[in-house]
Order: C-alpha cells, then sequence, then structure tokens
C-alpha cells in the first residue's frame, strides 16, 4: 500500500481547517501568558505573538502524534502489520516498530510446553516457544538415532524458522538406524 499524496485543493482545505482550529488554542495560550483578554490576542510584540502561535502549534504537533498511534493500535488491533503501518506512514517495517512499539499486539506466548511434533523422514522434533522472550527452539531425533537441537542460545524468531531447521536435520539423518 503506498500512501497517497493530498491534491492542492485538499492542502488548502485541511491548512484553512487546521488554522481555524489552531487560532482558539493561539489565543488562549497567548491570553495565559499576556494576561491580554483572548480577543486581543494580535495586539502586542509580533515576536510574542508568533511564538504562541509556534506553541499552539507545538500542542497540536503533540496531540497529532497522540492520535497517529491511536490510529497504528487500532489499525493493528484489526490485524495489521509493522509492514503495512509502515507502508501507509511511508517508512519501513523496523521504523514502525520503532515509532508505534505497542500497535501490533503479538500473539500471546505460548507456553514452553512442546505443540505437535515435526515428524519428517522417518525422525520427530519438538518445537517449543520460550514463554519470556517469544523465541522458539527444537530437539529432536533422527530416523538413524541420532538426537539433535537447537545450537546452545540459539532461539528463531519465529515457529517456520525453528521448524525449517528441524527439518534440515531431520532430513541430514534420515539414514537407518544402527
Amino acid at each position: 500500500m503506498t500512501s497517497p499524496q493530498i491534491t492542492p485543493e485538499e492542502r488548502a482545505q485541511l491548512d484553512k481547517a487546521l488554522y481555524d482550529a489552531l487560532n482558539p488554542l493561539a489565543s488562549a495560550l497567548r491570553s495565559r501568558t499576556s494576561g491580554l483578554p483572548e480577543e486581543r490576542m494580535w495586539e502586542g510584540e509580533p515576536v510574542e505573538v508568533a511564538l504562541s502561535v509556534l506553541t499552539a502549534w507545538k500542542a497540536v504537533d503533540a496531540e497529532v502524534k497522540r492520535l497517529t498511534a491511536v490510529a497504528a493500535g487500532t489499525a493493528g488491533s484489526y490485524g495489521a502489520s509493522y509492514e503495512q503501518l509502515g507502508a501507509a506512514w511511508g517508512i519501513t517495517r523496523q521504523g514502525a516498530r520503532k515509532k508505534w512499539p505497542e500497535a501490533v499486539s503479538r500473539p500471546a506466548p505460548a507456553s514452553a510446553q512442546p505443540g505437535a511434533p515435526l515428524e519428517l523422514c522417518g525422525g520427530v522434533a519438538e518445537l517449543t516457544q520460550d514463554p519470556s522472550s517469544g523465541g522458539w527452539r527444537w530437539a529432536g531425533e533422527a530416523a538413524d538415532g541420532t538426537h539433535g537441537t537447537a545450537d546452545a542460545g540459539t532461539w528463531y524468531t519465529t515457529k517456520e524458522e525453528a521448524a525449517a531447521h528441524a527439518g534440515a536435520f531431520l532430513r541430514g539423518h534420515a539414514g537407518v538406524r544402527p
């Protein structure tokens, strides 16, 4: 999904809507800092008025960031991946994960209990998931009686990756038992 660009007409409408929303906030902020009533917001030193507007834009920017995170979280709750969020925002999957770390909910890690065994080439391997890290490991016995396991300290990112390594082990030891 590519991010569509807004048209010049849409940009003009957006600018007007943002300025219309900003003016009351800028007036209120200027009134609080200067002591002037809101209707006199534009009176005073031009630099002070401009800084009041800048302060209001900062408040709007913070709110837009908050609402953006809410939108990313909503998309994630409906099943969007970090890759899709990144594409919508025009950044990488990693950038989206960094920008909205809580947006995509990972499935609750399965307990470290083994799932269905992987049976291949006459051997069997069990895949397990670490409850704290969510990483995957494998251990198995090949058809030739050789026992194997993921290298010490190795945790695979996905169950499929662990299964691929276990499968390679089972295929490599598919011979007949001694």
